[in-house]
């Protein structure tokens, strides 16, 4: 069975190299396939990137998208070794997303992506809660 998404009137959707933008009303897509599909909601643009672990996100983004992943994994196993060193508690994210990596998994390591921008928010919201009643 493939994937079925329900796109409101308007709204938009990647489907490997496409951006598809859906009419007026409601529509309910049945795709099957191994091509990357991502929502417009979903997508991080480069400019939203703000964040160490934002970067991240998005190349993970970025490779999930390319036809050749590879030649982004320098620069984000670059920035993984420095967020580690700065955050050694992202060390639990980056395991599980570097696997999802090795193994050509993209979209699983993006799910795991967003969990690492939920932790580097909590990492910043104790650090300047503390600096400010420290």
């Amino acid at each position: 069975m493939g994937l079925v998404i329900d796109l409101k009137p308007g709204e938009k959707i990647l489907i490997g190299d496409a951006v598809i933008t859906n009419d007026s009303q409601r529509t309910r897509l049945h795709i099957a396939g191994d091509a990357a599909i991502l929502r417009e909601k979903d997508v991080m643009q480069e400019e939203d990137s703000d964040t160490p672990c934002k970067k991240i996100f998005f190349l993970i983004q970025c490779m999930y998208l390319a036809r050749n992943p590879r030649e982004y994994h320098k620069k984000y196993f670059e920035l993984v070794r420095e967020v580690q060193h700065a955050s050694p508690s992202s060390a639990f994210f980056f395991m599980q997303i570097n696997e999802k990596i090795i193994e050509g998994t993209y979209y699983k390591a993006l799910k795991l992506g967003k969990e690492l921008i939920a932790h580097e928010k909590e990492l910043i919201e104790h650090a300047t809660g503390q600096a400010t009643t420290g």
